[in-house]
């Protein structure tokens, strides 16, 4: 019995945004024979980094720093910069750009991961790929390795709870629609986001509010392609035109924003020429999720065919125009956002 009882609980899912297992959160980051910094977010790398420093510095202000790279790494440097000192002083060795390290530094490397020095904190920096896997593969395996997971956080959501852990850490509190305002308006790169956040909590008292948000970054707005679309074909010109101005703004190329109005038109075609039925049977025989047939069986009613047909053709216009064969990709894209927004009823 109390072996069932053990495996249901090491059975249970790990709590949705908490760190995989064997990581630790960047704040959390404690000295340790062997850190892996393993992710191309920059900013999570820096966080981690910096917490680690911290905490050397209180265990012993006077540690010595050693910063290298593996791209130009000579056998047998690492035996001299992890050597123990006369008096087994502390020490970091930080090793950048693992993920581009030479022959010599992974055959060393893998070497000293059998017997890391205990005095010594080696940060092994490695942004992605299969190179130096094997480095990663060892020191995953190594007795009180400290790993800190640096992938991007690629959903909304994901920096929502960025946010929020960053104003719960600090002792203070933001609502979540303040958040979410926040990420809409500086997701894109993260350590802008947290210095936003830095920001608003030194410019504001009390819980962070949604009005707070707009009052510091009102005029910055994130917008995706499909965000775009969304509101063309609902007949929000106005709305439409400014996202497409907000795109472009942070980044967004027009091409990727003409593109999710033509997935948007082709799905409304497909569900309007197959008629009416379920969403379940409509699906199965279109290859398309059932709400999404739902939602264009909706939409489908407020658009006339003529303005659809319009649509699909200023569309195709503005592709051309954004993939260089058009004079004035803005003005097509703009032109295209009017018609598809036209076209409902």
């Amino acid at each position: 019995m109390p072996a069932k009882t053990a495996s249901k609980s090491a059975a249970k899912p790990a709590k949705k945004g908490a760190p995989a297992p064997g990581t630790v959160a960047p704040h959390d980051l404690e000295p340790a024979p062997v850190v892996l910094l393993a992710g191309s977010e920059e900013h999570l790398a820096d966080r981690a980094l910096t917490a680690l420093l911290t905490r050397m510095r209180a265990l012993d202000p006077t540690f010595e720093r050693t910063d290298v790279t593996a791209a130009g790494y000579q056998r047998g440097q690492l035996a001299t910069w992890t050597s123990p000192s006369l008096f087994d002083e502390r020490s970091l060795v930080l090793v950048e750009g693992v993920d581009a390290a030479s022959d010599a530094f992974v055959e060393d490397v893998l070497e000293y991961l059998t017997a890391p020095v205990e005095t010594v904190v080696l940060v092994l920096r490695h942004r992605g790929g299969n190179k130096a896997k094997k480095v990663l593969d060892t020191a995953r395996a190594v007795p009180g390795l400290a790993e800190v997971s640096c992938q991007p956080l690629k959903r909304d959501q994901d920096k929502v709870d960025f946010v929020l852990g960053d104003v719960r850490r600090a002792r203070r509190k933001i609502d979540i629609d303040a958040a979410r305002a926040l990420v809409a308006a500086l997701g894109s790169d993260l350590g802008e986001l947290a210095a936003a956040v830095d920001q608003l909590l030194t410019d504001t008292d009390g819980t962070v509010t949604e009005d707070d948000v707009h009052r510091y970054h009102g005029g910055r707005r994130e917008a995706t392609g499909f965000e775009v679309a969304d509101a063309a074909i609902e007949g929000r010109e106005g709305q439409a035109l400014v996202l497409v101005r907000h795109a472009a703004a942070t980044g967004v190329p027009a091409v990727v924003v003409v593109a999710a109005l033509a997935s948007r038109l082709r799905q409304l075609a497909k569900v309007a020429a197959a008629g009416r039925g379920r969403p379940a049977d409509l699906a199965r025989d279109l290859g398309m999720a059932p709400w999404l047939v739902e939602r264009a069986q909706r939409e489908v009613r407020n658009l006339s065919p003529e303005g659809m047909a319009e649509a699909i053709l200023a569309v195709a216009e503005a592709d051309h125009a954004v993939k260089g064969g058009g004079v004035d990709p803005e003005h097509a894209l703009e032109r295209a956002v009017r018609v598809v927004a036209a076209a409902r009823r």
